[in-house]
C-alpha cells in the first residue's frame, strides 16, 4: 500500500505544556485506573503488590524515556524525577519487566487466522474463509497446508484438536473444517486473552498518550456514544457495531497480507483496532454526561 501524502506523525511535534494540571491529570487517571483497579482486586492483586509494580516502571520509563541528551540518566535525576528514594532506584533499576504474554501458541495462532481470513487460496467467491478439507491429494487448500505455510514445528492435527476443543473450528456434514469467526477471541484459552487485552489495551492507550502529547494529534481516534437509551436500542447498536466492525477488521486485514507479500520491509508497526461496549446501570461515566445524546471526534 503505498500513501501519497506524508505521515500525520511524522508531521506532529511534542507540546511545549502538556494541556492539564497536576489536579486534572489525577481526575483523568482515576477514571482510567478504575477498571484496572477492578481486574487486579478480583484476582487477588492487592495495592502492595501494584504499588511495587508501579515503582518499577516508574524508574524503568524514567531511565528510557526522560534522559538529558548526551547524559547518563544518574540514579539521582531518575529519584527526582520519579520521587522514589535515591536508594530504591539503585536497588530496583535494572530489573526488567516483562512486557509481553504473547507465546509461540498465541503468535502462530494469529499467524494462521490471518492467512485464513485474508489469502484467496482459502477464501470462497466471497472472500471469506473457505471450509477446508483436512488434508488435500491435488495441491488444493486444505487445514494440513494451512497450518504448513506458517508452522512446520506443530502438526495440524494437534491444532485441530485445540481449535476444535475452543469451539474455533467446528466440523460440518462433509467432515471438511469451518472457521466459525464470532468465537476465535470470546473462546481463546487465558493465555491468548491475557495477551489481547495486554496488547490492545496497551496500544489504545499509547495512541491517546501521543495525541495529548504531540499537536497535531497523530493518531485517528473517535469514538460513538448515546447514552439514556433502552436496553432493546443498545443490543440492536450492538449488533450492528459488531457486524460492521469485523467486516472492516477483515477487510484491513486482507489488504496488509496482500500488500506485505511486496514491502520492502523495515521497524515500523500499525495496528488497527475497535470495540463495542454496552454498559447497564451506573457507571462512573454517568456524572459527566452533559446530554442524551453525545458524539465525541
Amino acid at each position: 500500500m503505498v500513501f501519497q501524502r506524508p505521515s500525520v506523525f511524522l508531521m506532529s511535534k511534542p507540546r511545549a505544556k502538556l494541556p492539564f494540571s497536576e489536579e486534572t491529570l489525577q481526575a483523568m487517571l482515576i477514571r482510567v485506573l478504575r477498571p484496572l483497579v477492578k481486574l487486579a482486586l478480583a484476582s487477588g492483586f492487592n495495592f502492595i503488590s501494584f504499588s511495587t509494580v508501579l515503582r518499577r516502571l516508574y524508574i524503568e520509563v524514567a531511565e528510557k524515556e526522560f534522559a538529558l541528551p548526551n547524559k547518563n540518566q544518574t540514579d539521582s535525576r531518575i529519584s527526582l524525577l520519579t520521587g522514589i528514594h535515591r536508594k530504591d532506584v539503585n536497588r530496583l533499576r535494572g530489573q526488567v519487566l516483562a512486557a509481553s504474554f504473547l507465546t509461540t501458541g498465541v503468535s502462530q495462532t494469529s499467524r494462521i487466522l490471518a492467512r485464513w481470513l485474508a489469502d484467496p487460496f482459502y477464501c470462497n467467491a466471497e472472500d471469506r474463509p473457505s471450509a477446508l478439507p483436512r488434508t488435500s491429494s491435488d495441491g488444493g487448500p486444505s487445514f494440513e497446508s494451512l497450518v504448513s505455510d506458517i508452522t512446520k514445528d506443530v502438526h495440524p492435527r494437534s491444532i485441530l484438536d485445540d481449535w476444535l476443543d475452543k469451539g474455533i473450528v467446528v466440523l460440518d456434514q462433509k467432515g471438511w473444517i469451518q472457521l466459525d469467526l464470532s468465537s476465535i477471541v470470546p473462546n481463546a484459552g487465558d493465555e491468548a486473552r491475557r495477551h489481547y487485552f495486554t496488547r490492545n489495551l496497551r496500544d489504545h492507550v499509547q495512541a491517546s498518550v501521543m495525541n495529548l502529547m504531540n499537536e497535531p494529534p497523530p493518531n485517528f481516534e473517535r469514538a460513538v456514544h448515546y447514552d439514556g437509551i433502552s436496553p432493546v436500542l443498545a443490543a440492536r447498536l450492538d449488533e450492528i457495531a459488531r457486524a460492521e466492525g469485523m467486516a472492516l477488521l477483515l477487510k484491513l486485514n486482507k489488504i496488509a497480507h496482500q500488500a506485505i507479500k511486496d514491502d520492502p520491509g523495515g521497524n515500523s508497526r500499525w495496528i488497527a483496532g475497535l470495540y463495542v461496549m454496552t454498559e447497564e446501570g451506573e457507571t462512573d461515566l454517568q456524572a459527566d454526561a452533559a446530554s442524551k445524546t453525545e458524539t465525541d471526534e
